[in-house]
């Protein structure tokens, strides 16, 4: 017994002692951790990439949605942003991709942002081992039209052509057309719904509060309205006019046409009886289809005047940091049976008089003296580099009494009553750059846009310039948004023709015919001389823009510019930025097209 005892312990030392076969059972007994561990880092890895490739898929979708819905609406189903955004997602994600079941996505709009959702099944293998179950890898994407801190300032023609059709077959009038596609960019790229039937829907929700969007505006004619954005010390205190003063005598005026008659049975004319303060005389003259008639003519007892250059104290509309809107000169015409002269309320409407400029043909480079030209100069006490108020009530055209024939540049100390009505147009007030957080406000400023008055596109240009430069008489609120932020800056250049000029207008530089302030001082200037300062002071300003870091966008509306005009106005534009529009249906969608490429698509995360 004892000896079987002992064999059995010496056979179990053994076999405790013997490591052969082992292998074999460690190898079994690691195989589970070692399938999870490889199975970890494939399935693994297939979750990355479909993660990944679903993300991107996501991206390109809603990317592809924003830019597709651009200012108007989204919709869903089988809209095409809609349905943009899933064919891209689809472009970049097969279905059954990498092994996945179960795909979904979607995608939404709100407030200008598209959203989408996505996601995707990936089947386990090897990590079954561990009862890992199938893994749903879900992923969400948005994009929305975020613009950088933007400054876009319209300078618009404004002109008395502006009251007619682009074409006959347009529903609206040139400015209308103009007012719906000013509103319709607004709303591509301020975000915001306008009363206008716009072709790109109506849009929601702004652009936020992590942006700045500002606006501003300068209708031109012959002039701008640009005063009362302007401190009261950048005008002069006395300016110099085309006007009269009382000589405080009196005289008798040449006579003046006043009515036919005719002849009494006996063939003669007989004149009115004179007055203390009127004489009548009358002539007999032969006029074809009428036969002989009496031409009647009177001349008045009045007040004395001398017309000519004269400088006017006009420092009475300055009023601390404002303006007040009128003052009264005794120029006034006499009352009936009066030698005295009246006082005449002389109005401000806003309208200015150019500083200091030089007469040249070319303006490029810009002459160091023409300080009107200067976009930046900023006004000092010298009168010279300060800016006069438009007063066409102060303006007589010497000897007119009834015809632009008896203009005349000579002073002259008459009783007459010279013409007192010169051609002049003042637009609507420009607007410096700002925000528009309201639509209503910015359609009620848009509608206030009238036609009126001849075409000088240099002084238009020349303001749009000024109110947006960052380095100019604004460069504190233009330079740097209030947080530091860089600008970008856009001038939106409209016009609907040539340029127009009057030598009788009453404009920007005086009234030319005999001011003489662009032109030969020793003549009166054509038409045509004043085209050719306006175009050439144009085409520099252009220049002058441009190298200010401005994208300058440049419009031809209707079809009203001949060849040179079209060329002009394309080399002003930034290149690539130049485009016309023939009615009002291309104005809008020309707007619509610059408003989208000012706009950047950003994704959000």
């Amino acid at each position: 017994m004892m000896a079987e005892q002992q064999q059995s312990k010496s056979w179990l030392s053994r076999l405790a002692r013997d490591v052969r076969g082992n292998t074999l059972a460690i190898t079994a007994a690691a195989l589970v951790p070692l399938c999870g561990m490889l199975g970890g880092a494939v399935d693994g890895a297939r979750m990355y990439l479909t993660r990944a490739r679903l993300q991107h898929a996501c991206d390109a979708g809603t990317l592809a949605g924003r830019k597709a819905m651009g200012g108007g609406q989204w919709s869903q189903n089988s809209g095409a942003p809609n349905a943009t955004a899933r064919r891209f997602f689809a472009a970049n994600f097969a279905t059954g991709a990498f092994g996945t079941s179960g795909l979904t996505y979607n995608f939404s709009e709100n407030a200008g942002k598209v959203s989408g959702t996505a996601s995707a099944t990936v089947p386990m293998t090897l990590m079954k081992v561990l009862a890992v179950p199938d893994q749903t890898i879900t992923v969400t994407c948005d994009a929305e039209l975020r613009l950088p801190n933007t400054d876009i300032m319209f300078v618009l023609d404004t002109t008395g052509s502006m009251a007619e059709k682009a074409v006959s077959t347009d529903t609206q009038t040139k400015i209308e057309g103009l007012r719906t596609a000013v509103k319709c960019f607004y709303e591509i790229v301020a975000r915001l719904d306008t009363t206008a039937n716009c072709a790109t829907g109506a849009p929601s929700g702004g652009t936020g509060s992590q942006v700045q969007v500002r606006f501003g505006f300068v209708p031109y004619a012959s002039n701008v309205n640009v005063g009362r954005l302007l401190p009261p010390s950048y005008f002069a205190d006395t300016w110099d006019y085309q006007t009269r003063s009382y000589l405080n005598n009196s005289g008798w005026t040449s006579f003046i046409a006043y009515n036919y008659t005719y002849p009494s049975r006996s063939g003669n004319c007989t004149a009115n009886t004179n007055t203390a303060t009127r004489q009548w005389r009358v002539t007999k003259n032969w006029y074809n289809n009428y036969g002989w008639l009496c031409f009647h003519e009177y001349s008045d007892f009045g007040a004395r005047w001398q017309y000519k250059l004269q400088n006017v104290n006009v420092s009475v509309l300055k009023n601390g940091s404002g303006f007040n809107g009128s003052f009264t000169l005794q120029i006034g015409n006499s009352a009936s049976g009066s030698t005295t002269p009246t006082n005449k309320t002389i109005t401000w409407d806003g309208c200015i008089e150019e500083r200091k400029t030089v007469r040249a043909t070319n303006y490029d480079p810009i002459p160091s003296a023409a300080n009107d030209l200067d976009i930046d100069m900023v006004p000092t006490s010298d009168p010279n580099t300060q800016w006069g108020f438009a007063l066409p009530g102060l303006i007589y055209a010497r000897n007119v009494l009834t015809t632009w024939d008896e203009l005349n540049n000579n002073e002259a100390n008459t009783a007459d009553n010279y013409y007192n009505n010169v051609p002049y147009s003042c637009p609507t007030a420009a607007r410096k750059l700002q925000a528009w957080p309201s639509a209503s406000g910015f359609e009620s400023y848009v509608d206030s846009l009238t036609p009126s008055g001849n075409t000088y596109h240099d002084i238009g240009i020349l303001w749009g310039a000024r109110l947006m430069s960052p380095d100019g008489i604004f460069a504190s609120e233009n330079r740097l948004t209030p947080l530091g932020g860089e600008i970008e800056r856009h001038m939106i250049f409209m016009t609907d023709g040539d340029t127009n000029t009057s030598s009788t207008d009453y404009a920007a530089y005086g009234m030319p015919w005999f001011d003489r302030r662009q032109t030969d001082q020793n003549s009166p200037p054509s038409n045509t001389d004043l085209n050719n300062q306006v175009n050439a002071r144009f085409a520099a300003l252009c220049k002058a823009v441009k190298n200010k870091n401005i994208t300058l966008w440049v419009i031809s509306f209707g079809s009203g510019s001949n060849a040179a005009t079209e060329q002009r106005l394309s080399d002003c534009a930034t290149p690539n930025r130049y485009f016309t529009a023939r009615d009002s249906a291309s104005l809008q969608t020309t707007f619509a097209s610059i408003a989208n490429q000012i706009s950047q698509l950003r994704l959000t995360q």
